[in-house]
């Protein structure tokens, strides 16, 4: 079977030559019994990938199953996978079959991958060598034919590097890498695919079918599509659904293209978190604040050292040389860093000075720690995006996570901490 015919049989649109690429080694990989690795963006259509493979392989009689890693609890993933005894735990009340026995002889398609538990990563290692697997609670082995198609949005190889993801495993799925190229590396391929959803939308509400005008499309073509084909077709069935007039121009896509969010302060983290915090960076940042006045202490009990008969009457000679510009531009960088760190607004560092003078001269400097309300406005900032961000996603968690640059698990921790369970 050609490319065309694949595209035709699985409506697919496009003449990217990325594109093109990709299809081409489906159909070459998919006779064989070899792993594969699928990268690619959320939104791009792995998943279609994987029943390409599946439906021009020697299994396509067989079952095909296809399990989002990053959508399974951590603590209840193996039995979801491999299955469990009657009383392997808590709630176990039967026994079940995991996916790889159900779908014995057949394909299985393990979406971000990269998400998997590191013991669960094991487990997996062992089926794809050996072909076996332990149901949990169970003490004998099982044996399986099941063909495994991994996908992932992340760099497995960067996952490895931290020990977040086992290098064996990523050798053994990586046996022929697939990588399916973002929307807006397509080019042209963007207004087919659009043309493709407004027929299918306009039969879908009796209506008549969008046209886009050369501004429009060129807004299309250019914007770069985060959530690549799954986003152009929401897009497109809003401006279907919305606008009257059938005459779509550049302003009636910008209204419907959603604004670019700030990035919240927050550390990334997965099903192995570091214990690195947000509280932990802002005491960072502070205590890097203070080490550099600490030095322009030292500086300056250097210069009194070096000349005893200096005057320091009502300490006005250290006031003096407190408030040169070397000083003011120490200041002004430590505080310039801080507020871009954190996203804040640039404050006046002459009419906030971060020192106080002090009488004895033992006692010369003096660190004024940042006020309480600075941590409280930090807070209502990450608060008011992740209410922006499920707003935008309609109360759709997962994809309000990678909005915020932020893992599933973070976001479910913040959104206990905040009350915002309506969402």
């Amino acid at each position: 079977m050609n490319i065309q015919d694949v595209k035709n049989r699985f409506e697919i649109i496009g003449k990217s030559p990325l594109l093109n690429i990709a299809l081409e080694t489906a159909i070459k990989v998919a006779p064989t019994e070899m792993s594969v690795l699928i990268n690619g963006e959320s939104g791009v259509g792995k998943e279609n990938f994987s029943k390409i493979i599946h439906a021009l392989s020697l299994r396509k009689h067989g079952p095909f199953i296809a399990v989002n890693c990053g959508a399974i609890p951590e603590g209840t993933i193996d039995s979801e996978l491999f299955g469990h005894e009657k009383g392997a735990f808590t709630g176990a009340h039967d026994t079940r079959k995991g996916y790889f026995e159900t779908v014995n002889t057949g394909t299985i398609f393990l979406d971000e991958i990269g998400e998997m538990p590191l013991e669960t990563q094991s487990r997996l290692l062992r089926i794809l060598e050996s072909g076996e697997f332990i149901k949990v609670g169970a003490s004998k082995a099982q044996k399986t034919d099941v063909r495994v198609i991994a996908a992932t949005n992340k760099d497995l190889l960067e996952l490895t590097s931290k020990g977040r993801f086992r290098e064996d495993l990523y050798y053994r799925l990586c046996t022929v890498p697939i990588k399916v190229p973002p929307l807006r590396e397509r080019g042209a391929d963007i207004l087919m695919i659009f043309k493709k959803f407004a027929q299918d939308f306009a039969e879908k509400y009796r209506v008549t079918p969008v046209i886009l005008d050369e501004q429009a499309q060129q807004v299309l073509v250019t914007y770069r599509w985060p959530g690549n084909i799954r986003q152009l077709k929401n897009i497109c069935e809003q401006l279907t659904v919305l606008v009257e007039d059938r005459n779509i121009s550049a302003e009636n896509i910008y209204q419907y293209l959603p604004k670019e969010y700030p990035s919240v302060p927050m550390v990334s983290s997965n099903s192995n978190d570091t214990g690195i915090s947000e509280r932990d960076i802002f005491y960072k940042v502070l205590f890097d604040l203070r080490k550099d006045m600490n030095d322009l202490k030292q500086i300056v009990f250097g210069m009194i050292g070096q000349n005893p008969e200096m005057p320091i009457e009502n300490n006005e000679v250290l006031n003096r040389i407190m408030s040169t510009d070397t000083a003011l531009q120490v200041q002004s960088k430590n505080q310039t860093n801080f507020n871009q760190h954190f996203n804040l607004p640039q404050n006046n560092i002459q009419s906030q000075p971060s020192y106080v003078i002090h009488q004895p001269v033992e006692e010369i400097i003096e660190i004024k720690e940042q006020p309480k309300e600075e941590i409280l406005s930090l807070e209502k900032k990450e608060l008011e995006l992740i209410k922006r961000a499920l707003e935008k996603h309609r109360g759709r968690r997962r994809r309000a996570a990678k909005e915020l640059g932020i893992s599933e698990r973070t976001l479910y921790r913040k959104i206990k901490q905040y009350n915002l369970e309506e969402y």
